[in-house]
């Protein structure tokens, strides 16, 4: 075997776990973020982060956690939807440029990222990078699927990216739009997910699964298993 060959098994060996969880609220990527987590992998939820950045804004209004930022941001049919949409982009996008670039200063840094829907819109230069440094895995749900991800947001709302798919209808409750609406969102956002994605794995499929770690990550294609990164239990 050359020095070459053997630099080159060696160097693939020692490739940390990266895996960026993409798809829509409610499809698990929180859930499953911190299953690896567990296995001593670090985790970040952009949610988190953006929160974070938000701080202030939410302070002024009263407003705390996830679901203080999805209050803060109102339904979208709300005077100042547009103008908190944009800012929560905003730090969303600022929150994702400062991931990568300590990733791309830690080449050995392993991560699992628990990414937002929204992330598909962070545009073509982040989500190049974002594909380069991390396995993206889609976690997708199915039309059957669907109205569980409705009903969980009507019940436990997120932040979320309308990006002009609300739209009213005369004597419609906001909450009947967001019904009406939201398998719209899905699908839009469908094609743009899958584009992303290294793997795409079934929501229903991961459900069936033992709650590990090694469940998730033996549901991923070989050619993209992982080298190393943390204990795989």
């Amino acid at each position: 075997m050359t020095n070459s060959a053997t630099n080159s098994e060696s160097s693939s060996a020692k490739q940390p776990l990266r895996l960026a969880l993409v798809g829509m609220s409610g499809a698990g990527k929180t859930f499953w973020a911190r299953r690896i987590a567990e296995t001593g992998v670090m985790a970040i939820s952009c949610d988190d982060r953006i929160e974070e950045k938000l701080a202030l804004r939410l302070r002024e209004g009263g407003y705390s956690g996830i679901n203080g930022v999805a209050a803060w941001m109102g339904w979208p049919d709300s005077a100042t939807y547009a103008e908190r949409e944009a800012q929560y982009l905003a730090q969303e996008i600022s929150t994702l440029d400062e991931i990568l670039t300590e990733l791309e200063g830690n080449p050995q840094q392993a991560l699992v990222l628990d990414t937002t829907g929204s992330v598909i819109y962070a545009g073509n230069h982040l989500l190049h990078r974002l594909r380069k440094l991390m396995t993206v895995v889609y976690l997708a749900a199915s039309d059957s699927e669907q109205q569980l991800l409705i009903e969980r947001y009507l019940h436990d709302p997120k932040p979320v990216l309308w990006r002009g798919s609300f739209h009213a209808k005369a004597g419609e409750t906001a909450r009947d739009t967001v019904a009406r609406c939201y398998p719209h969102l899905i699908a839009a956002r469908r094609q743009s997910y899958a584009a992303l994605a290294h793997a795409t794995l079934p929501v229903g499929a991961l459900r069936e699964l033992p709650h590990t770690a090694a469940g998730f990550l033996a549901m991923l294609p070989q050619a993209f298993h992982p080298h190393g990164g943390g204990d795989r239990r």
